[in-house]
């Protein structure tokens, strides 16, 4: 155990880890002179948008390393970086630092420092919250949050990739607050044409637009007394945020097309897979209202970084789709679970829920077997045709993909082909794509650090 963390174990199960709040500064390389503090338990570095400590160094991958800290002390684990991870000149793919240690990504050298104030870390005793399920760490921890923070009206904003059950956060945060007899009330701001989200949410008096025939309540007044979950709360256009803010602050909403305005006491619950940081940079989406939505932040891991949940996922997963389809439970192996927690499941949750499903209504031995299993479930550039289709589409219907995470994956591989072909034909000059594609060349390079193209990519 390292003297500069400590593992409390209470008598309810749950568990606290004492740390030291830790410093990364960049010493040598594009980021000379970048230093940020960080009290987390894990903290990824790379070029992606997302990562704790962004880097620009084009040596860098996306998710290049991250820092892991438990009660043996504070981890570097190289996260299969492309031109890997090194301290005192040894490649290394998981180490423990020592205060004032200096790493090496790529071109990029970053010193390590302990500070002396004391942080902690809570784990929950129960592998469940509602109808969510994890016994790792990391979905302990956030166990542990939700349950001081669902009993309250604080408003939550939950990040994670798609199929990562974002839904079933907010559902459960609903159902463990004091407002769990009140209404849910969903919104996916995704799905709804552009034209009546405002009325959607807010409502509508009879003949405000084409079409409106009668008075209509919007989701806010219907979730009067419970609580409103906005899904993709990225998708939300521009113009429609400042009343969304006013919303927010007073709590009363003036339906469209009317003059008077109706108080609402609804708790908030927003989702979005999209780096809304980023967005606000980008100026796509306000400042003022990411802060008033990201009260309480909940970050879900993707299931790929908590292995250790996946044979309790699937075991639920079976019971379940056993009972709806009326056959007798099946059994999985050894071999086949270790096969699966080594999967990548791009798409989280969601794709290793429909293999069960698949699996145990194909089964024919009642036993579930990995031949079920959608190996080339992420999308690569070969989804697209040489005249610019995509095959994707009828993947998703055999597939039994949804549409949202169809359209992303859709729309991530025409990204990559487009930029990967356009920076081709302008010899990798960036600005000259950005000319070419009408887009700030800023955004352009959070574009090739998004989809983790590089130079070497396009020679």
């Amino acid at each position: 155990m390292s003297e500069n963390t400590r593992t409390v174990f209470l008598e309810s199960g749950a568990q606290t880890l004492e740390l030291q709040k830790y410093t990364l500064t960049v010493q040598n390389g594009q980021n000379e002179g970048l230093s940020k503090s960080f009290k987390s338990r894990q903290v990824e570095i790379g070029t992606a948008p997302d990562t704790g400590l962004i880097l620009d160094d084009e040596t860098v991958s996306r998710i290049h390393a991250k820092i892991l800290v438990d009660e043996n002390g504070y981890a570097l684990i190289d996260m299969e970086s492309k031109n890997g991870t090194y301290i005192n000149g040894l490649r290394a793919n998981e180490v423990y630092l020592d205060n004032g240690s200096v790493f090496k990504l790529g071109e990029t050298e970053i010193k390590f420092s302990l500070s002396d104030e004391e942080v902690e870390v809570h784990f929950s005793g129960s592998t469940h919250f509602g109808s969510l399920l994890g016994s790792s760490l990391e979905m302990r921890e956030i166990f542990a949050m939700l349950e001081r923070v669902a009993p309250t009206d604080a408003t939550v904003l939950i990040e994670g990739e798609s199929g990562t059950g974002k839904e079933l956060f907010a559902d459960a945060i609903h159902r463990n607050s004091n407002r769990k007899d009140g209404p849910f009330i969903i919104v996916d701001c995704s799905a709804i044409a552009r034209e009546l989200i405002e009325s959607e949410l807010f409502g509508h008096k009879k003949g405000a637009f084409t079409g409106a025939n009668t008075d209509r309540d919007g989701a806010f007044i219907a979730a009067n007394g419970g609580t409103l979950f906005l899904d993709e709360l990225g998708e939300l256009p521009i113009d429609l945020q400042p009343k969304l803010l006013r919303a927010l602050e007073s709590r009363a909403v003036k339906p469209v097309g009317g003059n008077e305005t109706v108080k609402c006491d609804v708790r908030i619950i927003a989702a979005t897979n999209r780096n809304l940081i980023h967005e606000v940079k980008e100026g796509n989406f306000r400042e003022d209202l990411y802060y008033r939505f990201a009260v309480i932040k909940v970050a879900i891991p993707p299931l790929r970084e908590r292995t250790d949940d996946i044979a309790a996922l699937v075991e639920s997963f079976i019971a379940s789709a056993s009972k709806a389809s009326g056959q007798k439970a099946v059994d999985i192996s050894y071999k086949t679970m270790e096969k699966l927690k080594r999967h990548s499941w791009p798409g989280n949750v969601r794709e290793l829920k429909n293999f069960v499903e698949r699996a145990v209504i194909l089964t024919q031995d009642n036993q579930i077997e990995t031949k079920f299993l959608n190996v080339n479930s992420a999308p690569k550039d070969r989804d697209l045709d040489t005249d610019g289709s995509s095959t994707l589409a009828t993947k998703a219907i055999t597939e039994d993909v949804p549409f949202k995470e169809a359209k992303n994956h859709l729309i991530e591989s025409f990204e990559k082909a487009y930029w990967k072909q356009l920076l081709e034909h302008t010899g990798g000059n960036i600005s000259k794509a950005a000319r070419i594609a009408g887009v700030h060349r800023k955004s352009v390079e959070y574009i090739l650090k998004k989809l983790d193209l590089t130079r070497t990519d396009l020679g």
